[in-house]
């Protein structure tokens, strides 16, 4: 088996209100509505034709201030560690980063959206569209359900 490896580069760049990651909301209940863009380089600017068509769109992207990783950790949300997998810590093997975002407009190769939760400066790895098929009452939260159970008590 031939496994090809790619060497990812940025497609652009976040513009956030969070300079610092204890500023962004975490935990129970956090609410991701901060609002910024994602400035995409020119030479990509022509892969965001058609993209305004879409209330909402899944972000790739680098965990560029993350160091090292661990394979088990206790998030702070929850008083029992879980596997990195079972996460979204930022100390992940390959420091890779998925958020959706509403796309509240595009102005050339400026998207601005609500939902960011990452860092000023953040790289940008794709843009796709958000699509689901899967009915919300047939998704299981895992561990988070149980932790939240837990913790209303």
């Amino acid at each position: 088996m031939d496994h090809k490896m790619f060497s990812p580069q940025p497609i652009g760049y976040v513009r956030s209100p969070y300079t610092r990651t204890h500023d962004i909301p975490k935990g129970f209940g956090a609410k991701h509505d901060a609002e910024g863009i994602l400035e995409i380089l020119p030479q990509f600017a022509a892969g965001l034709t058609d993209v305004e068509g879409f209330s909402h769109l899944f972000v790739l992207w680098v965990f560029d201030r993350s160091e090292g990783f661990e394979l088990v950790g206790t998030p702070p949300i929850d008083d029992r560690p879980h596997g990195v997998f079972a996460t979204r810590s930022p100390r992940r093997p390959n420091p890779i980063g998925l958020t959706v975002v509403e796309l509240l407009r595009r102005e050339s190769s400026s998207l601005h959206v609500r939902g960011l939760d990452m860092l000023d400066g953040t790289p940008i790895l794709d843009l796709k569209p958000y699509l689901s098929s899967i009915p919300t009452e047939t998704l299981r939260r895992g561990w988070l359900d149980e932790a939240e159970a837990r913790r209303a008590k």
